[in-house]
């Protein structure tokens, strides 16, 4: 158990995000002394949706595809320096996420770093259909099920640490819970004791989404003023023993930290304030407390917590046919009038595919509707510069292809002045939710040295 904060910075707030966010976050670690972990927060329903569809492609894959990229530039300062690194980029593919980074390590001349996988958010075997059929009822589950995966929670990651990890790979751990478990092993926490874990809860939740919390989804210019984001700052907790937290930034990176962007950011998807569900807590904002304490630098406090819940959320993927999508763009005099008979023209020659979504990108898109009602209604106007983009969800391959030739074919069918054209074809997955007793999801961890030399521990 210390006293002494804990510092964890983050290295990444979704998969896909800039791969030298890293850098100068770890120099700030280095810098602040005293313990520190590096998280990397790479998953969401899609993104684990596109690991699961990759590793069917290749038993190899399914794990953060920039891993590489966001570790070599960092790994060998954060294993000098006594940095952990805890992070959900294992996706579908934990184990090769961690033979990926042991090989990493090894190509860069680096002493082998103690990895440990934790396992069992994955649900997909046979051993959990009935818990999947109980939490699904009287919904079926799936007849193509393709992934069933649990957000589980913080204290297989402490055990992990606490057993002497330098680097954590989970798969669906939430997103929180990559801060949790490092405050819950450095701290000694017990593992009932709400507030404190409520506080750090709420710290990962800042951290979780990188740059948004240092102004990055802030930024409104002309209202919203955030200077210099074309280098902006990741966040960095500075995690105390109470639970309470700092939220600051590396010195001299852009961005900003102020209480009006932490309060935006602290109320981001929380669906209730006063109960926040996670898998380690129930997290209270109806007292906490934002308090400016420097330039950059904003204190959450007060932040109470309540038993965690019974269950788990689990996200069940499984084939859904094909999205097929077409563009084609129409620009000067009455741009918008030709995009908008060229709809007409789709809408008829692919009468058999409903709905059928029509978007003229830059008049009606973000606000338009899968039903095309919103874009009907709407007047037409004088846009001068459209992208007319076409797009349905798919049973059948050939009718997907054929939304693609039928946009192409615009391009002398008429309209006039059509130009750009492009399509793309690819598998989809649907999504259900449901919630499964975290009692039917046993946790363990192993630390990785070969396929044949793991060692499961329990938790």
């Amino acid at each position: 158990m210390s006293r002494q904060p804990l510092h964890v910075g983050c290295g990444a707030g979704f998969s896909g995000d800039r791969t030298d966010a890293a850098g100068p976050v770890v120099e700030a670690l280095i810098a602040a002394g005293g313990p520190a972990v590096l998280i990397f927060e790479t998953l969401a329903e899609r993104t684990l949706a596109i690991a699961q569809l990759a590793r069917r492609a290749d038993p190899q894959a399914g794990y953060e595809p920039l891993l590489d990229e966001m570790l070599r530039p960092v790994l060998g300062r954060c294993l000098d320096a006594g940095i952990r690194i805890v992070s959900n980029f294992g996706a579908a593919n934990p184990t090769g996420a961690a033979a990926r980074i042991a090989a990493l390590a090894a190509e860069l001349g680096l002493r082998p770093p103690r990895i440990a996988v934790v396992a069992g958010d994955d649900l997909t075997a046979t051993a959990y259909r009935p818990a999947l059929e109980a939490a699904l009822a009287p919904a079926p589950v799936p007849a193509r099920m393709v992934s069933a995966n649990a957000y589980i929670g913080a204290e297989v990651i402490a055990d992990a640490l606490s057993a002497g990890a330098d680097i954590v790979v989970c798969g669906r751990a939430a997103d929180p819970s990559l801060t949790v478990g490092p405050a819950l092993w450095h701290f000694g926490w017990a593992r009932d004791d709400w507030d404190r874990i409520a506080g750090a809860t709420m710290a990962g939740h800042l951290l979780e989404c990188g740059a948004q919390v240092t102004g990055g989804y802030y930024a409104d210019p002309g209202l919203k003023d955030v200077p210099g984001l074309d280098q902006v700052g990741y966040p960095i907790a500075e995690i105390h023993d109470d639970g309470s937290c700092v939220i600051g930034k590396p010195a001299g990176t852009g961005g900003r930290i102020d209480t009006h962007i932490v309060k935006e950011q602290l109320l981001y998807e929380v669906h209730d304030p006063n109960a926040y569900l996670t898998p380690d807590v129930v997290a209270d904002l109806g007292q906490a407390a934002v308090t400016q304490v420097g330039p950059d630098r904003v204190r959450l406090s007060g932040v109470r917590g309540h038993a965690r819940p019974a269950s788990l959320k689990v996200n069940v993927c499984h084939e859904n046919g094909w999205l097929a999508e077409g563009e084609i763009s129409y620009a000067g005099a009455r741009a918008e009038a030709r995009a908008r008979l060229a709809a007409d023209i789709l809408r008829s020659r692919l009468s058999d595919i409903r709905p059928l979504r029509i978007d003229l990108i830059g008049v009606s898109s973000i606000l338009g509707d899968d039903a095309g009602e919103w874009f009907a209604a709407e007047p037409v106007g004088n846009a001068r510069d459209v992208r007319l983009r076409a797009a349905a969800n798919v049973m059948d391959r050939k009718q997907a292809e054929r939304l693609g030739r039928e946009v192409f074919a615009l391009h002398t069918c008429g309209p006039a002045g059509a130009g750009g054209g492009r399509s793309a074809v690819r598998a989809r997955l649907a999504t259900v939710s449901c919630l499964v007793p975290r009692a039917k999801v046993p946790l363990s961890f192993s630390f990785f040295a070969s396929p044949a030399g793991n060692t499961e521990v329990p938790t």
